[in-house]
């Protein structure tokens, strides 16, 4: 019996890898929450397709017996080891049940791909609901296996070709096919998608060819090392009879508030969005690999719950207190909460527990970035100023309880952070005498500064929870003459201004990469195109010619060198102000789950804290019983009540 290891798309160009599970050949469904099951109705499976590939296609085009001639056609796949099984599969894993959080706003769109797709909410429910060709280890990065079961590189890196499963089927029972490849790869490059970094990214590749029903084909127009990743593992596989005739602008107007066909584990039912208040998954209990996978760490909850709560993280965390949700994430609106509220009932009887978990992957940015395309921000004098009026460390002691620290990259929690950025510190006089240089020397008899005529004043569109945090700031600027305004916003609205540039100043917060993609965010060709992430309309000469030099940059100390110097040049454009980041990662939840003994995946981050839970832990319905029986009686369960710090992947073996 074979067995290889399968991670669904848990890379994208935006999110990072961060969850993993093992395929076997002939294994069996792990067990089940008999008494957690939700038997759920199947109403999804549409088409009933044979077992197995296609009779008609030969071993040697990618049909039945391709396993036995693959090495000697140069095709190659992952097999797991030992600690691969050791890491990943647990045997107290069981699926069903289900679990809650909360969402901060409602999705604008549920389409995957396209205008408007580019939230942290659609990166969580796309990786749950869609697949690649081929995913990364979570540990080494290697290539695995995921929608593809094999895959060969030319000698000169420009050709792959991808060995399709030909177990692989969409939610409706349809075979995955070569095809499908070639009509996703044709919409992702279609301009009137609306995605520019989409284009620019899978436009490295001419159009691929479908050799065989199995068996499909591209080529990159350069070398770049990233080519497999791009075209492999980013590239979400739609099916080719749903999108294949639609183009970009047909697929926006079609996918708003449903979803294309999907390979994955979850499925979104349109009867489980509640527009503007909850939507959910569903767990595919007719996944198509699922007899293949000791699915210990992955995909275990029969229904994944998020209920909306606009810009309002008190009650947030209110809800979760009352039971209302099962896991709550603190961030900074809410560290007074991880420091203070630690004495309620359910804390001090063990029917919550808190976790501080402790991860390798990168922790993202956040701060103020301004738009260099509109005056005076075009002035980098002024962008340095309102940089050294942001008190950050005063932040970090007062409103965060030291829970925070600073970091000046774009890398941070990296080995692509650059040591040479010279930290920004709190200086209001230089950047009084920067204002100056500028030509804002005069105030007004309000005592504004102003130029021209014109007074300096700056509009912020923020949501509620950001008010605490900016007050200071606002305070700050108007002691050297800088009147900023707070406006609060709805999220969407904040992001639909970002898209097409109606902005100044944008208080921003971005997740990490595993693997650094820099030309989606620095590329001058992006700078004046909306829909894409060169927000600040970035532009420099040396960052475009060290994003080629990266591309065909194979060996890891050469691409950290490049990237090194990129964040050098990018930080010292001062375009934008970084803040902080947690020391750990802090999450509680109801004591009802099972968990991995690394609670979140070696490359977990922040941003996707809730999904990754969602695809690694389970419902435990032995701890659901004691609960509400400890409840019951008011007794406490057995269990650490303090803190419980993991730090599993700090101690691994490098």
């Amino acid at each position: 019996m074979t067995s290889r290891l399968r991670s669904r798309v848990w890379i994208t160009l935006v999110v990072g890898l961060c969850c993993v599970s093992l395929l076997s050949t002939g294994c069996k469904r792990r067990a089940q929450n008999a008494s957690a099951n939700l038997n759920i109705k199947n109403t999804w499976h549409k088409i009933d397709t044979p077992p197995g590939a296609d009779p008609s296609v030969p071993d040697t085009l990618g049909g039945n017996g391709f396993e036995k001639v693959a090495e000697q056609l140069g095709f190659v796949t992952y097999t797991p080891t030992e600690e691969d099984i050791k890491l990943f599969t647990d045997p107290n894993a069981k699926t069903g049940g289900q679990i809650t959080f909360t969402e901060t706003a409602f999705p604008a769109t549920f389409r995957p791909e396209g205008q408007g797709s580019s939230l942290a909410q659609i990166f969580d429910i796309k990786a749950m609901v869609y697949e690649a060709l081929v995913s990364q280890h979570p540990i080494t990065l290697e290539t695995a296996p995921s929608l593809a079961s094999h895959w060969k590189i030319s000698a000169d890196k420009k050709t792959f070709t991808f060995r399709i499963d030909p177990r692989a089927r969409f939610s409706d029972g349809s075979p995955v096919v070569a095809e499908d490849v070639v009509a996703t790869w044709k919409l992702m490059t279609d301009p009137s998608l609306l995605e520019p970094s989409a284009a620019l990214v899978y436009g490295k590749f001419e159009q691929p060819v479908a050799k065989s029903k199995y068996i499909v084909e591209v080529q990159a127009k350069t070398v770049n090392f990233r080519n497999l990743l791009y075209f492999g593992s980013s590239m979400l596989i739609f099916s080719s009879k749903e999108i294949g005739s639609l183009t970009g602008t047909e697929f926006l107007e079609k996918f708003n508030t449903n979803m294309p066909l999907g390979t994955g584990e979850y499925i979104v039912l349109q009867s489980d969005i509640k527009s503007g208040q909850s939507y959910s998954l569903t767990r595919r209990d007719d996944y198509w690999a699922k007899d293949e996978i000791l699915n210990k760490s992955s995909g275990n909850f029969d229904k994944i719950n998020y209920v909306v709560v606009k810009d309002n993280p008190e009650l947030e965390y209110e809800k979760f207190k009352a039971g209302e949700t099962d896991v709550f994430r603190f961030t900074m609106s809410t560290t007074e909460k991880w420091v203070n509220d630690t004495k309620y009932d359910a804390i001090a009887n063990g029917y919550v527990q808190r976790r501080r978990i402790f991860t390798d992957g990168p922790m993202g940015t956040q701060g103020i970035t301004f738009n260099m395309r509109k005056p005076p921000f075009d002035d980098m004098r002024i962008r340095k100023a309102l940089m050294m009026c942001f008190p950050r460390q005063q932040l970090i002691e007062k409103l965060l309880y030291n829970e925070y620290e600073s970091y000046d990259t774009y890398y941070p929690n990296s080995i692509f952070a650059n040591p040479t950025n010279p930290p920004m510190k709190y200086d209001p006089e230089m950047a009084q005498k920067l204002l100056a240089e500028a030509g804002w020397k005069t105030r007004n008899s309000d005592g504004i500064l102003t130029k021209n005529g014109k007074p300096f004043v700056i509009d912020l569109p923020i949501q509620k929870p950001l008010e605490r945090f900016l007050t200071p700031y606002q305070q700050e600027l108007r002691k050297v003459g800088i009147d900023l305004r707070l406006k609060f916003m709805d999220w969407n609205a904040i992001i639909k201004n970002i898209d097409e540039r109606n902005f100044s100043v944008f208080a921003f917060g971005y997740s990490g990469l595993v693997t650094p993609n820099p030309e989606t965010s620095l590329k001058s060709t992006l700078a004046d195109k909306n829909d894409n992430n060169n927000i600040q309309g970035f532009k420099n000469a040396r960052v475009d010619e060290l994003l080629d030099a990266y591309d065909s940059t194979f060996s890891i100390n050469g691409q950290r060198d490049i990237v090194r110097e990129i964040d050098g040049i990018a930080y010292n454009t001062y375009m934008s102000g970084f803040w902080w980041n947690p020391k750990g990662i802090r999450v509680a939840h109801w004591n009802k789950f099972g968990m991995p003994a690394y609670g979140l995946p070696k490359t977990g981050q922040l941003s996707y804290v809730y999904r990754t839970i969602a695809g690694s832990w389970w419902y435990d319905a032995d701890k659901v019983a004691a609960l509400e029986e400890a409840r019951k009686n008011k007794k406490p369960l057995e269990g650490p009540k303090d803190v419980i710090e993991m730090k599993f992947w700090k101690e691994y073996k490098k």
